[in-house]
């Protein structure tokens, strides 16, 4: 059997990579095509040349123009102009089973997402957010035109009923109509419910797999070490957050920095460390945060990444949009509680006061009574048993098996 990933771009930690590596202990022939890898002399993880990338380049641009007139506030909206095609590649040839994860950013376009299509082998869309199924953006917040017809999208300043997400709603209903060799993957129950209910994707083939993640390498460590390592005294709590853009409209900073400077106004927790990581220094996020602060920067080692974690006493999640974040699973298998709002794909991870919180959605006051409970009552992380990496992996093969077997 063999596999073949594309993803956008791989490194170390990008799912791709994790699902590949979990293939290959398993004896599947896995390999990953991308647009520009991290990953330099593995035979099996091989990127596009140099025309590969100037069409992104220029696809990049065209995009930015287009979606010139979007409110930030609702996140990324995708219109994918122009892209590579892949279908012609060796390794995409040869391969039994074609997995798409993240693909945009000019890396693949509707067209050549048909001439996979066109090679008649099972496609299984690993989802990561909503993209794939509306008219562009990657999450609809409140808005469920996904289930009807995408128009008029509230992430542009103009009203018009036939705009960019109405064109490419109708563009994919048109491309996914014709296929049959199309299955979905969602990692989170949300995002699969989503996935039913959506018009493009309601009379495909849907299931349900979550996130896969290495124990081996996520796990804990002697906490006191770990701040060590980091410079961080024994004493200080640490509370560490990872984005890497904290300013996302995606990852809820304004609210986290509320929490904070309530848990501020408590003379119980005063000797409080923050640690980002993912991003790297901000003066302004700096000075708006009521404590000592290290920012870690972008982290490239997934063992780097553990330590932050094992340094942690506490890991916050403010995310408003989300599918079934990595950073939650990781904290977890490395032994620290996690505090997010209830949204999204969130609450799969999070049982409630046991390993973590789930605080009121955009509920800045209850994220900081989830801090608080979080420390008061030594929780600890850990990871729910339908996140074990085996059973994740035989779903995977299953799944492989039923679709190549039709």
């Amino acid at each position: 059997m063999k596999v073949i990933h594309l993803q956008y771009g791989t490194s170390e930690a990008s799912f791709a990579n994790r699902l590949h590596k979990a293939f290959l202990n398993l004896g599947v022939g896995s390999s990953i095509l991308s647009l520009f890898s991290d990953i330099e002399g593995q035979e099996r993880i091989t990127s596009l040349g140099k025309k590969g990338r100037y069409i992104a380049k220029i696809t990049t641009g065209i995009e930015t123009y287009l979606t010139r007139n979007t409110k930030a506030e609702y996140g990324k909206f995708s219109y994918p102009v122009l892209g590579s095609d892949v279908s012609t590649i060796e390794k995409v040839q040869v391969a039994d089973v074609i997995y798409i994860h993240w693909v945009l950013n000019g890396f693949l376009n509707l067209n050549s997402l048909e001439k996979l299509f066109q090679l008649g082998k099972p496609i299984i869309f690993f989802l990561h957010d909503m993209w794939t199924f509306t008219g562009g953006c990657h999450y609809s917040f409140t808005c469920e035109k996904y289930e009807t017809e995408c128009n008029n999208c509230q992430i542009f300043r103009k009203e018009k009923v036939k705009d960019l997400a109405y064109k490419e709603f109708h563009k994919k209903l048109k491309l996914f109509e014709k296929y049959d060799n199309l299955y979905f993957v969602s990692p989170s129950k949300w995002l699969y419910n989503c996935t039913k209910k959506a018009v493009l994707t309601k009379d495909k083939p849907t299931f349900h797999i979550p996130n896969y993640l290495d124990a081996k390498i996520f796990k804990p460590c002697d906490k006191m070490v770990a701040k060590g390592i980091l410079n961080i005294n024994d004493n200080e709590t640490v509370i560490a957050f990872g984005a890497v853009s904290i300013d996302s409209p995606y990852k809820g900073w304004k609210y986290l920095q509320k929490a904070l400077e309530l848990l501020k106004k408590d003379e119980k927790y005063q000797n409080i460390h923050i640690l980002i990581f993912g991003s790297g220094y901000n003066k302004e996020v700096a000075e708006r945060i009521p404590f000592r602060t290290t920012f870690a920067g972008f982290l490239t080692s997934e063992y780097a990444t553990t330590l932050m974690y094992n340094a942690a006493d506490v890991f916050l999640a403010p995310s408003l949009a989300d599918n079934l974040p990595y950073t939650i699973l990781e904290s977890e298998y490395c032994g620290t509680p996690v505090v997010a709002f209830n949204t999204g794909g969130i609450p799969d991870l999070i049982e409630h006061k046991q390993n973590g919180y789930l605080a009121n959605y955009k509920d800045s006051n209850d994220l900081a009574v989830g801090i608080k409970y979080c420390l008061d009552n030594s929780i600890k992380g850990y990871a729910l048993p339908e996140f074990d990496g085996a059973a994740i992996m035989n779903k995977h093969l299953n799944l492989i098996n039923q679709i190549s077997s039709q």
